[in-house]
C-alpha cells in the first residue's frame, strides 16, 4: 500500500472535500484484490472432517461448501473478512480470519432440541425416516400427519417428502397380476447423493428406489422391430436373499440422431423468487439452461417465462439459431419476491400452446426449488391443474434444485400429472447430465403412457413384491384404460424394474398364503406352462396418440447363480440392495454396504462417465457413517 505522508497541521486546516479526496486516494492506492483462504472443517468431538458445511462471507452471497474429507477454499475480499460456517445439527459458528490464510475449524453438535413432533391426525403408519439414523449424525426432524388414512409427509427442516410406503409380497395363485406405470425419473438419486455428501443419512422418504436404479444406464439392445423400445428380462439368483429369485425387466428407447428428431418448441419457465437467491439455485439453473440452448438447432424455439411475485414474458417464442439473444435473457435474471408459481405454469402453457409444433416435441421445462407460495399451491390443486394442461399436448420437465426449503412432493406430483420427467440438480455436473448427456431423453418423448403389467404363474411362484414403483402402482384394469395416465419414455432412456420372487415351495415368514375361494380354479390348471415364470405384456400410446398398443414377452425358468449374470443385473441388484438399507427395509435381508460396494464395483463395466465409481464411493461413505 502506498503511504501519503500529511502532517496533522496540514490536515485540520483541509476543507472537507479535500479531505474526502485525500480518503478516496488511499481507497484506491490499496490492494484490493481477492485473497483465497483455505482449511477444514471437522467434528470438534470425533476430529473427523465434515462433507457438506456452507461457508459464506459474512453480509455477502459469496459461499461453498466443503469437500467430502472437510476441506474448502474460498475468496475473500481481504483476510480480516468473518466467514460464517453452518451444518445441520451442529451449532453455527463465525470466524474472524485475523490476517491469516489457512484456518483449522472445529465445529460442535448442536445441544438444541430436536423440532417437535406435531401430530394434527392419527394414522396407525409406522413413522419412517428416523430408526435408521446414525447416532453419530445428529439431525432435525420433523412430521406432519396430514390425513387419516392417505397423506404423512416428512418434513426435514423445510423440506417435504410425501411418504413411500414399501410393498410387501403379494401371493401369485390370488394375485397373478402386477401392474404399474413406467418412470424415467432420475432425481431421488441425486437428491440422496446430497445427503450423503453433506454426511447426513437421507430421510427414507426421499429414497425412491425405482429412480435410483433409473439413474443409471444399461446395456440393452436397440429395439429392431416396429416398436419404439425393445422389452430385455433376466431370471436368476436373488442377492439378499439366496433361496429367493430376482425378476430383471428392461427396456431400451430407441436412439435418435440429433438431427432426426423433431422440432421442439420448448418454454423454460423460470423460478426466480426470493428462495432461488443461492449459489446452487439460479446461477446452477442458469447455467444449465446455457447448456441447452447451445444444442438447440435453427428449426427449435424457445421462450421464457419467469416468475416471483409477478408472471411475465422475458423473451418471447425465439428461433433456437439466435443463441446470442435468448443467451442474454438468461444471463439478465436475478431472484427477489414471492413465488406465484400456479399462475407461472399456467402463463408457460398459454406460451407453449400458442406456438404448438404439430407433430414436434412440445414442452415446458420448469425449474424451481418447488416453494409455491402465493396462488395455487396445495398438492392435489396442482396435480388436477397440470392434468387439465396436459390435454394441450404440452408435456412437461421438471427440475429441482437447492436444499433446506427443497419442496421434492410437490415436484413429484407436477412430473407425474403432466406426462413429464423430473430430475434433481445439486450441482453443475449433474446440470451436463440432465442438459447435455441426455439431452434426446430428456426433451423428446418416442412413447407415452407406458404400462407394464406382469402376469405371474402359481405354478412357480408362490409370491412376488416390485422393488420401489410405489407411487406408480395401477390397478390390473388401468393397463388396458387408455384414459389412465402413465409414464413417458424418451430417445435412448432405459427403464428398470425388479421384481423379488419367492418360488413355488420355498417357504417364508413374508408369506401366508390365503385359502382359495370356493369359486377359484385350481393352482393346476397351470402346470401345462411349467418352464414360464411370467408372461410381461406392456402397452404404450404414440406421443401424439390416443390408442394404445400392445405387446409381450415371456419369462423362462432359470436356475442361473448370481456371479452368472449380467452386468445389468449385477449393478441394478446392488443399487436396489443400497436402496433398501437407506430404507432401513425389512426385506434388505443379508444386505450390507460392504456387499453392496464389493457387487458394484465388479459390475462398473465401462462406466465412461464415472456415475458408477461415484456410487461405489457413497455406499462407502455410507459404510463408515453406520458404523
Amino acid at each position: 500500500m502506498k503511504i501519503i505522508n500529511v502532517s496533522k497541521q496540514l490536515v485540520s486546516k483541509l476543507s472537507l472535500f479535500s479531505k474526502v479526496l485525500i480518503a478516496l486516494v488511499l481507497l484506491q492506492s490499496a490492494d484490493v484484490s481477492a485473497e483465497k483462504v483455505t482449511g477444514v472443517v471437522m467434528d470438534a468431538s470425533s476430529g473427523q472432517g465434515l462433507p457438506g458445511v456452507t461457508i459464506v462471507v459474512e453480509s455477502t452471497k459469496n459461499g461453498v461448501i466443503t469437500n467430502p474429507d472437510g476441506t474448502f477454499s474460498i475468496e475473500v475480499p481481504h483476510l480480516h473478512a468473518k466467514l460464517v460456517f453452518s451444518y445441520i445439527g451442529y451449532d453455527t459458528k463465525v470466524l474472524k480470519l485475523n490476517g491469516q490464510k489457512f484456518h483449522q475449524v472445529l465445529l460442535a453438535p448442536s445441544l438444541a432440541p430436536l423440532e417437535e413432533l406435531v401430530v394434527v391426525g392419527y394414522s396407525s403408519r409406522k413413522v419412517r425416516g428416523v430408526s435408521n439414523v446414525s447416532s453419530a449424525l445428529p439431525m432435525m426432524h420433523s412430521f406432519v400427519v396430514m390425513d387419516q388414512e392417505r397423506d404423512f409427509d416428512y418434513h426435514q427442516g423445510n423440506e417435504s417428502y410425501s411418504l413411500v410406503e414399501e410393498s410387501g409380497f403379494s401371493t401369485a395363485l390370488s394375485n397373478p397380476l402386477s401392474t404399474f406405470s413406467i418412470s424415467v425419473d432420475k432425481a431421488s438419486y441425486a437428491n440422496v447423493r446430497r445427503f450423503i455428501n453433506h454426511g447426513q443419512q437421507p430421510p427414507a422418504d426421499a429414497v425412491r428406489i425405482e429412480e435410483m436404479i433409473n439413474y443409471f444406464n444399461y446395456e440393452y439392445e436397440q429395439p429392431s422391430g416396429d416398436h419404439p423400445f425393445s422389452v430385455h428380462s433376466e431370471y436368476a439368483e436373488c442377492p439378499w436373499q439366496k433361496e429367493h429369485r430376482l425378476l430383471h425387466i428392461g427396456l431400451q428407447g430407441k436412439d435418435i440422431p440429433l438431427d432426426d428428431l423433431p422440432p421442439s418448441n420448448l418454454v423454460f419457465l423460470i423460478d426466480v423468487s426470493g428462495s432461488m437467491d443461492a449459489y446452487n439455485k439460479l446461477p446452477l439453473v442458469k447455467a444449465g439452461f446455457k447448456m441447452l440452448v447451445n444444442k438447440l438447432r435453427a428449426t427449435d424455439q424457445v421462450a421464457i417465462v419467469y416468475y416471483a411475485n409477478e408472471v411475465g414474458v422475458l423473451l418471447p417464442s425465439t428461433p433456437g439459431h439466435k443463441k446470442d439473444i435468448i443467451l442474454k435473457a438468461i444471463d439478465g435474471l436475478t431472484a427477489s419476491g414471492g413465488t406465484r408459481g400456479g399462475d407461472g405454469i399456467q402463463k408457460a402453457y398459454e406460451v407453449a400452446v400458442s406456438h404448438f409444433i404439430p407433430e414436434g416435441n412440445n414442452r415446458v421445462i420448469l425449474a424451481t426449488d418447488g416453494d409455491f407460495n402465493i396462488g395455487i399451491s396445495n398438492e392435489n390443486e396442482l396435480k388436477r391443474f397440470i392434468e387439465e394442461k396436459r390435454k394441450t399436448g404440452v408435456f412437461l420437465t421438471c427440475l429441482g434444485f437447492g436444499m433446506g426449503n427443497y419442496k421434492d412432493s410437490k415436484m413429484e406430483v407436477l412430473a407425474g400429472a403432466g406426462n413429464g420427467n423430473y430430475a434433481y440438480i445439486d450441482n453443475i455436473q449433474e446440470a451436463q447430465k440432465t442438459f447435455l448427456n441426455e439431452f434426446g431423453g430428456t426433451l423428446f418423448t418416442i412413447a407415452k403412457d407406458v404400462k407394464l403389467q406382469v402376469d405371474f404363474n402359481p405354478a412357480l411362484v408362490e409370491a412376488y413384491r416390485l422393488i420401489g414403483y410405489e407411487k406408480r402402482r395401477l390397478n390390473a384394469e388401468d393397463f388396458k384404460d387408455d384414459v389412465k395416465d402413465a409414464g413417458e419414455m424418451g430417445a435412448g432412456h432405459t427403464v428398470t424394474a425388479l421384481y423379488e420372487i419367492i418360488p413355488k415351495g420355498v417357504k417364508s415368514r413374508f408369506v401366508t398364503s390365503p385359502d382359495l375361494s370356493d369359486y377359484q380354479s385350481s393352482q393346476q390348471a397351470y402346470d401345462h406352462r411349467s418352464e414360464e415364470v411370467a408372461t410381461i405384456r406392456v402397452r404404450y400410446k404414440q406421443p401424439q396418440g390416443n390408442e394404445s398398443t400392445e405387446f409381450r414377452k415371456v419369462v423362462k425358468k432359470d436356475q442361473r447363480a448370481f456371479n452368472l449374470t449380467s452386468e445389468n443385473y449385477k449393478f441394478s441388484s446392488a443399487v436396489a440392495m443400497f436402496g433398501m438399507l437407506l430404507q432401513n427395509s425389512e426385506f434388505k435381508g443379508t444386505s450390507d454396504y460392504d456387499k453392496v460396494m464389493a457387487m458394484a464395483q465388479k459390475a462398473r463395466g465401462e462406466d465412461e462417465d464415472g456415475y458408477r465409481a461415484e456410487f461405489v464411493r457413497l455406499v462407502q461413505s455410507m459404510g463408515q457413517m453406520a458404523k
